[in-house]
């Protein structure tokens, strides 16, 4: 079954409505768009092809190595990251509920779930936990103790803000998706704020957003100006961890907006302890992928046998 596993990787927010309607799984994360099936079933190639989007696949083996190291943290510039996770399993679930899914493509989720779990608790548990949120956390909480704080989204990152934050400080929300973002507000009983009401916004001294668009930004500089004269010299900070990002401003770490790449720089790992951490989970990594491709080959041979009979 493995032999079949097709991966193709795009650039980080390429649009994919030409493979919503296919079997393919599509993976978005700050860093990449993958979309996962099978040779001979992926609907991907020939449309990419015909659309003039770069590409890349990986195949067989080497595809679900590459998963399995994506899902781990080990391909994430914050190593052993676990936001990635939750992002795989909110993209699972939505693709779980497709008329048209793919029995193989989430047997071989599934497996992918199982195989991460045992890696990560074995050989990465606690190798970062500065992630994204947190270090979003460590900023707008430990460093300037924030009081109020407004998050921009709805998705996995925009609860797992809420999650670091909402112990410290009041805690407001605004997204597009109104239903995810009342949903959110009850569940974390924190407020609304209507969605692009940027006055309102400009009132925040604090502001998260994780909100990433291909589109263009929407977060314009005349904002940042207005956000600027009503909390100018004062305690402040706009981190913003979408990507692409989708906010214009010149306005920098010292001027109290800090970006993805400043998170990432913060979240490098360099002692020597941890890269033997991450040596052994890449051994270990490499061992579990050959007993998988076994075990899948095995049933699919089962599984032949039995239809013919």
């Amino acid at each position: 079954m493995l032999d079949n596993l097709v991966i193709t990787n795009l650039k980080s927010g390429e649009a994919t409505d030409f493979a919503e309607n296919s079997e393919d799984f599509i993976l978005k994360t700050c860093q990449r768009t993958l979309l996962i099936g099978f040779d001979g079933h992926s609907f991907a190639t020939n449309s990419l092809e015909e659309q003039k989007i770069d590409f890349e696949q990986i195949v067989g083996e080497k595809a679900y190595t590459y998963l399995l190291q994506i899902i781990c943290g080990m391909k994430s510039k914050l190593i052993g990251e676990n936001e990635i996770v939750g992002q795989f399993k909110l993209a699972y679930k939505q693709y779980a509920q497709k008329d048209n899914r793919s029995c193989s493509v989430l047997l071989i989720l599934e497996k992918l779930f199982k195989d991460a779990k045992e890696i990560r608790s074995k050989y990465l548990l606690g190798l970062s936990q500065k992630t994204y949120s947190s270090i979003a956390r460590k900023h707008i909480i430990g460093k300037h103790g924030a009081a109020n704080v407004l998050i921009l989204g709805s998705g996995q990152l925009a609860e797992d803000l809420i999650n670091q934050l909402k112990k410290k400080a009041n805690v407001f929300i605004s997204a597009r998706n109104q239903e995810r973002t009342q949903n959110l507000a009850k569940l974390h009983n924190i407020e609304v704020v209507p969605w692009k009401d940027f006055d309102t916004y400009a009132q925040f001294p604090f502001i998260a957003n994780s909100i990433g668009c291909s589109h263009g930004t929407f977060i314009k500089d005349d904002f940042f100006h207005k956000w600027d004269e009503k909390n100018h010299r004062s305690n402040r900070l706009f981190v913003d961890l979408g990507s692409p990002s989708v906010i214009d401003t010149a306005l920098q770490v010292e001027d109290g907006v800090m970006r993805l790449k400043e998170i990432f720089d913060e979240g490098a790992i360099h002692e020597e302890h941890k890269q033997r951490q991450i040596k052994r989970a890449q051994n270990a990594l490499k061992e579990i992928v050959i007993k998988r491709k076994s075990c899948l080959n095995q049933k699919s041979q089962n599984n032949e046998i039995y239809t013919r009979t």
